[in-house]
C-alpha cells in the first residue's frame, strides 16, 4: 500500500492528545492552567487540540470536564463534517462519545444529535461523557445501527465512525493481533451500516465515514460500495496543518471509485493513530 512501510511499523510516540471542551472553559485559559502542570504542545491542525505528556486523567481540570482525552486522529471526522447549530445529526456508532461531544461543542449545544450505539454497556460511557462535558443537545439511542433506518429518524448530517479492526492503533500497540478473516467480517458489517446510514440521510445531506483501520477492505471498498449502490457521491477533503494521503485506488485485483477524494492519516506521518475519512453526499 505504501513505500515506507518500515516507518509505519517503527513509529511510536510518548505524547497523548486531549481536546479542549469549550462548553466549559476557554482554550487559552486551559492552556495556561495545563502548562503549569504538564509539557504541552499545540496541535497544528486543530486549535482546540493539544499534545500533552503526564498523568492527564488525574488533574482537577480532567475531573471538571474542561478537556476530553481523545486521540488526535479521532478529532478529524467532525472537522470534516463541520456540524452547524441548525443541524440534526445522527452519530450511528457513538460510544464512548468523543466525537459526539466534540460535535456538540462545535454546535455550541444547539441543534440535535441522535447519539446511537448498539452496545448497552458502552452507552454508560457515552452517557457519562455527555454529562461530564456539559452537553445538552443529545438524545441517546440504543439500536443496532444496521436497522436504525427502520425507526424513521432522518438527519441532515450523519457520522458513521464504523466498528473496525483498529489496525491504525499500531503506533500505540505493537502487539496487537490481526486476522484477515476479521477484516472481511468487519467489511461486511460496515457495508450494512453505511447502507442504513444512507437511508437515514436526507437527500442532499452529508455522510462522513471513518475508521481507525488501514485495510482497504474496511475503507475504500466500503466507499466504492456506497457509490455504486446507495446514490452517494464523494466530495474532496482538504485539511490544513496535517499530512494526509489520498485513498488507495487499486488493491489486489480491485479498483475503487472515489478513493482519490478520500484521505488517509498514516501513523508515521503525524505520529497519531491511523485514520481513514471520506465525505459523501446523497443525491
Amino acid at each position: 500500500m505504501i513505500p515506507d512501510a518500515e516507518k509505519l511499523f517503527s513509529a511510536s510516540t510518548e505524547w497523548k492528545s486531549i481536546r479542549v471542551n469549550t462548553l466549559k472553559i476557554g482554550r487559552d485559559e486551559l492552556l495556561e492552567r495545563l502548562s503549569e502542570k504538564f509539557e504541552v504542545r499545540e496541535m497544528p491542525w486543530y486549535e482546540n487540540g493539544f499534545f500533552i505528556k503526564g498523568d492527564i486523567t488525574k488533574s482537577l481540570e480532567y475531573y471538571l470536564g474542561y478537556y476530553h482525552v481523545q486521540e488526535a486522529g479521532s478529532m478529524l471526522p467532525p472537522l470534516v463534517m463541520l456540524p452547524d447549530k441548525n443541524d440534526c445529526i445522527i452519530d450511528i456508532c457513538a460510544a464512548p462519545g468523543s466525537k459526539t461531544t466534540q460535535m456538540a461543542m462545535m454546535m455550541e449545544n444547539e441543534g440535535i444529535i441522535f447519539a446511537n450505539d448498539v452496545n448497552s454497556k458502552r452507552l454508560r460511557a457515552l452517557a457519562h461523557n455527555i454529562q461530564k462535558c456539559g452537553v445538552v443537545n443529545c438524545i441517546i439511542l440504543n439500536h443496532d445501527g444496521r436497522f436504525l433506518w427502520k425507526k424513521g429518524i432522518k438527519g441532515d448530517k450523519i457520522l458513521l465512525d464504523a466498528p473496525c479492526t483498529a489496525s491504525g492503533k499500531i503506533i500505540k500497540n505493537k502487539n496487537m493481533t490481526w486476522s484477515y478473516g476479521r477484516v472481511i467480517r468487519m467489511s461486511k458489517l460496515q457495508k450494512r451500516l453505511i447502507e442504513s446510514a444512507s437511508k437515514c440521510l436526507i437527500d442532499g445531506g452529508t455522510l462522513v465515514y471513518s475508521t481507525c483501520s488501514l485495510e482497504p477492505e474496511e475503507n475504500e471498498e466500503v466507499i466504492d460500495y456506497a457509490i455504486k449502490n446507495l446514490n452517494m457521491e464523494v466530495e474532496k477533503i482538504e485539511l490544513v496543518g496535517i499530512k494526509t494521503r489520498r485513498g488507495i485506488k487499486r488493491w489486489g485485483d480491485k479498483e475503487y471509485e472515489g478513493a482519490e477524494k478520500a484521505i488517509r492519516i498514516w501513523p508515521q506521518d503525524n505520529l497519531t493513530e491511523g485514520f481513514f475519512i471520506c465525505k459523501l453526499r446523497k443525491y
